[in-house]
């Protein structure tokens, strides 16, 4: 018989991140480069090894290939393991009851087989998504020592912010549960669900079987609901350093801005809390002798000509010679041409700006396009996108797939617009 663990984690990583507009046409939002080299789901996967978790089940569904490649058996992480380890969990087809996963709970439901074969005292759930550092010991004694069956992490935000969150109520003498409401129109307190809980796992399975049915099953809106109803004890685990949802594209290029704040408030640099990532690239940064760099992160591998301020540069980027890229975000493999100009712009894998053309000039405008996802003075770029030589880009605006000349009237593409020739519009 195999050895229990006492711990094991579920990160629920299949979300598509349609908020994300264009970077996320083809990929998982865990699977978006951050910060440079990284990728979102380095974060929850570093602060798992760190903690001492050693048995992570990431349940993917969404355009899981990258997310899926970059994971792989776990290497960087230290969870290639002969028991636990890192297992990538899709759905799969079953002789009955087949189906995608329709919800977060829904997801771990339909690996129970896979939580038994560890037989753990307790499950921690969380999201691919998010950017912090966090021990995830120290909430399981707080657990512990509060006989707690659920513990649920929370932060306090902004009041006027409270709403797009779950909410808590909690007893301040000991910090349990009173109320939990799920975005409230009225928030009765400030302090967020962060996502992140702590199941003893008897609890979780009968509360996942019994509410197998639900539509959506969802843990915020369902299973925690149903908890507290039967009065298990459920109590917060309250958490005061930095903890970000990158979920939108203002939120996800204000966190990678702060990275290069001249005392960044997320410090990528700690040595006692290292973030692991998937990286096999080791030929060093160039910098010619008439390049300008200010206040950025520069990755390995990339080829500095012109002038970059205040932006985080991933691997491989090529700037050209006169080029000037401000307070942007260019992943892997981006090549800006001679004498392009970049403000404000967040440009995906792979993806080539033209000789002399910029971006991200005029002012903001309210998009066309879609005013939900692009709502900002960012210009956003789709991977393997090409923008030709010379035009002209405003602000508030976004390029997907391989554009041509013709594409773009009088030589530009007005503030709020978009040109989308590649995949699904988003």
């Amino acid at each position: 018989m195999q050895k229990k663990k006492e711990m094991i984690a579920m990160l629920l990583a299949g979300g598509q991140g349609s908020r994300l507009g264009v970077l996320t046409a083809k990929m998982a939002k865990p699977a978006v480069s951050f910060g440079g080299k990284y990728r979102i789901i380095d974060f929850p996967l570093s602060n798992c090894i760190n903690s001492g978790v050693d048995t992570v089940g990431v349940l993917t569904q969404y355009e899981p290939l990258r997310l899926n490649s970059h994971i792989g058996i776990g290497v960087p992480w230290d969870l290639d393991r002969n028991y636990g380890g890192v297992t990538v969990l899709s759905p799969y087809e079953r002789s009955e009851n087949s189906d995608w996963y329709t919800g977060t709970a829904n997801a771990v439901y339909q690996n129970i087989s896979y939580i038994e074969t560890y037989n753990p005292d307790y499950v921690l759930i969380l999201g691919g998504d998010h950017i912090y550092k966090m021990d995830y010991e120290l909430m399981l004694n707080y657990h512990k020592a509060k006989k707690a069956d659920i513990t649920m992490a929370a932060m306090p935000v902004p009041i006027e912010e409270a709403s797009r969150f779950g909410v808590l109520v909690t007893d301040p003498e000991t910090g349990r549960i009173t109320e939990f409401e799920e975005k409230p129109e009225h928030p009765k307190s400030n302090l967020a669900s962060m996502g992140i809980y702590i199941f003893n796992w008897p609890v979780l399975k009968e509360a996942l079987i019994t509410n197998k049915d639900v539509p959506g099953l969802d843990f915020g809106k369902h299973v925690i609901p149903y908890c507290h109803g039967k009065g298990n004890p459920v109590f917060c685990y309250e958490y005061n350093s930095y903890w970000k949802d990158v979920g939108t594209l203002q939120s996800y290029w204000e966190a990678n801005m702060e990275l290069i704040d001249l005392v960044p408030v997320f410090n990528l640099y700690e040595e006692y809390w290292k973030i692991y990532t998937n990286n096999d690239l080791t030929a060093p940064q160039f910098f010619d002798d008439n390049a300008v760099v200010e206040r950025c992160i520069i990755s390995e591998k990339a080829s500095i000509y012109g002038t970059v301020k205040n932006s985080v540069i991933g691997p491989n980027v090529t700037i050209g010679p006169g080029a000037e890229v401000y307070d942007s975000i260019l992943m892997g493999n981006v090549k800006i041409g001679e004498n392009a100009k970049v403000y404000k712009a967040i440009i995906a894998e792979d993806s080539v700006v033209g000789a002399g053309a910029v971006l991200g000039y005029g002012e903001y405008r309210e998009s066309t396009y879609n005013p939900k996802v692009y709502c900002s003075d960012l210009v956003t770029v789709g991977e393997c996108s090409v923008i030709p030589p010379g035009v002209t880009i405003g602000k508030n605006t976004a390029i997907y797939g391989i554009t041509e000349a013709e594409d773009y009237p009088n030589g530009g593409l007005e503030s709020g617009n978009a040109v989308i020739k590649a995949g699904e519009t988003l």
